[in-house]
């Protein structure tokens, strides 16, 4: 059985993976343009932002098929993580792990411990939720030399 049998008998309207209610550009995509999986590197650690399909607007903008970047560090993948934290619905909350963007910006510079860290982007609506059809990037693994 389907996720979505499983879904329509249960009398679900939409998928188990959804975020929020604003739309999103089904073609749009978040991606890391300077860290590839794998990559060994120094702190602190420049991360820079891509987005395609859909542009980059301040926290509290309603503007379509816009959205601001979060940064996800040492974090299950959005919507698997097993702490009781739901970004998906509740919106993704501000802390060391969840890093907000809500000014626009398209890069930071991140201050990270020596070993391994895991990074994963992910574009929210204006009130920090992520679009109803998520948009994320693939989590991917840094390493931090001394």
């Amino acid at each position: 059985m389907t996720v979505l049998t499983i879904a329509a008998s249960l009398g679900l309207t939409s998928p188990l993976w959804a975020g929020g209610e604003t739309a999103s550009n089904p073609d749009a995509k978040v991606y890391f343009v300077n860290l590839q999986d794998g990559a060994s590197v120094s702190s602190p650690v420049t991360v820079v932002f891509g987005l395609s399909g859909m542009g980059v607007a301040p926290a509290g903008t309603e503007k379509e098929n816009t959205g601001h970047h979060h940064l996800f560090i040492d974090r299950p993948a959005l919507g698997q993580g097993e702490d009781g934290v739901d970004e998906l619905s509740n919106g993704i909350p501000a802390d060391e792990n969840h890093v907000h963007f809500g000014g626009g910006q398209t890069e930071t510079q991140v201050a990270l411990s020596p070993g391994p860290h895991t990074l994963q982007l992910v574009l929210g609506d204006l009130g920090h939720v992520p679009h109803s059809t998520p948009i994320v990037s693939d989590v991917i693994s840094i390493t931090v030399m001394e």
